[in-house]
């Protein structure tokens, strides 16, 4: 990945924190995909960290909910297939190592529960 892509190094010019129209497009795809176990979407579970489009290639960093998820392949696969509807252009989507907790949802409320 770029060493801007994770956050790293210096912004290129033009760059802004601001979400693009179409990593937010992305993401509004990657709400119709949902965990099969939680049965959340993957980004009201919070997996989606990252989203850049850049001129070559688009970028998706994303944790799984548990570090050997059986249904990793497919989440990977299915993440991709809903990006390139959007954007059909090349694509990575490259699985954190950091560990998720309910705490990185947007509404932890979701799980129905405390934790």
């Amino acid at each position: 990945m770029p060493p801007d892509a994770a956050g790293g190094g210096e912004p290129m010019a033009g760059d802004s924190n601001a979400p693009s129209q179409q990593e937010m497009a992305i993401r509004s795809a990657l709400e119709t995909l949902m965990d099969p176990e939680l049965s959340l979407s993957v980004i009201d579970l919070g997996l989606i960290r990252e989203v850049r489009v850049e001129p070559a290639k688009t970028w998706i960093r994303m944790l799984l909910t548990t570090p050997f998820c059986p249904y990793a392949p497919q989440m990977i696969e299915d993440v991709k297939q809903a990006a390139r509807s959007v954007v059909d252009q090349e694509w990575e989507v490259e699985i954190l190592p950091d560990a998720w907790s309910p705490d990185m949802m947007p509404d932890p409320g979701l799980l129905g529960f405390s934790y």
